[in-house]
């Protein structure tokens, strides 16, 4: 069953139109024959769904990127990646669920790339969300984080993140356990590794607990994904004291792919299905894996010195006025 956002009633209402109609057809006893205005209608609600999509609010961008049906981590690895390996702990304190990592195959049309894949998994319904805090990673996680990139410097294979965090988890015993300098760790990892690396916000990139696995030479952006130093209501409670001026915020911070794609935060844009990645996530998936693999195969053979060169290059250069 599809959840629908405030912006899409109208949607919903076509859609749980066609949906009746297609249970009275299975039942036996009809007979009229509705295919004519199911067709009708589908047109209809696809014809709504582009309009919808085609002109949405950065607030309404922020919205499809948190929506509940939205693909993450385990999806695109069921979908876009093979031969998943996970590898857990950081050797210090233990294991952080909402930063997954191991060794991948990428999917690709000629058999596929073997990565080092790392990202943040939110979970899927009330049960794994929970055991995964929520995609909010933990001084643990980073630092599990860091031991794979080094794994993947040692064995010459190139990095793949997901990113989908709404930030790192701000609780105590986070802080106890040394949640910033964590964060600078990780951020530092990337940043000195010595094979490509290639990043992609997949949902929601929110502040330090994003840029600790997206500071690589290449980042992609999914079209309806979010990236920001803090999140709209955040922003909103800070400037305004209020959350509900969250949307004025979303606008004035330039969140979307789009925006950021022209401010040269992002270097790519890759498409989602109409409507969304939470209405066809297979066909996001591939797409994603699409997008990875001509990215990498840009970055293939480059020394070390040249990598780490390039990234360093491409933070600089964000902001600048020249």
């Amino acid at each position: 069953m599809n959840s629908y956002l405030d912006f899409e009633k109208p949607l919903a209402e076509l859609e749980r139109r066609i949906a009746e109609l297609r249970a009275a057809a299975d039942q036996e006893d009809v007979e009229v024959d509705i295919d004519a205005e199911v067709d009708r209608l589908e047109k209809k609600a696809q014809g709504q769904l582009a309009t919808i999509y085609k002109s949405l609010s950065p607030w309404q961008k922020t919205q499809v990127a948190r929506h509940p049906q939205r693909p993450h981590f385990s999806d695109y690895v069921a979908h876009a990646f093979s031969d998943f390996m996970p590898l857990g702990g950081d050797r210090a304190f233990g294991d952080d669920q909402a930063i997954l990592g191991g060794f991948a195959t990428l999917d690709t049309d000629d058999g596929g790339i073997k990565v080092m894949l790392i990202g943040h998994e939110k979970g899927n319904d009330t049960q794994s969300r929970l055991r995964h805090n929520f995609g909010m990673g933990k001084p643990e996680g980073y630092r599990k984080a860091i031991r794979l990139m080094e794994l993947a410097g040692r064995f010459g294979l190139p990095v793949v993140t997901l990113v989908d965090t709404s930030g790192a988890f701000p609780g105590v015993e986070a802080e106890e356990r040394g949640q910033a300098e964590a964060i600078a760790r990780a951020t530092e990892a990337c940043l000195n590794l010595p094979v490509p690396m290639v990043a992609c916000i997949v949902g929601e990139g929110g502040s330090g607990g994003a840029v600790a696995l997206a500071s690589a030479e290449r980042v992609l952006m999914m079209e309806h994904a979010v990236y920001s130093v803090i999140s709209p209501e955040g922003c909103a409670s800070i400037l305004w004291r209020t959350a509900e001026k969250a949307p004025e915020a979303a606008e004035a911070m330039k969140v979307t792919a789009q925006d950021l794609a022209r401010l040269g935060v992002v270097d790519r844009v890759v498409e989602e299905p109409l409507g969304g990645a939470h209405r066809n996530p297979v066909t996001a998936a591939r797409s994603l894996a699409r997008a990875i693999a001509g990215e990498l195969a840009g970055l293939a053979g480059k020394p070390a010195e040249t990598l780490r060169e390039q990234r360093a290059n491409r933070f600089i250069a964000i902001g600048s006025l020249a």
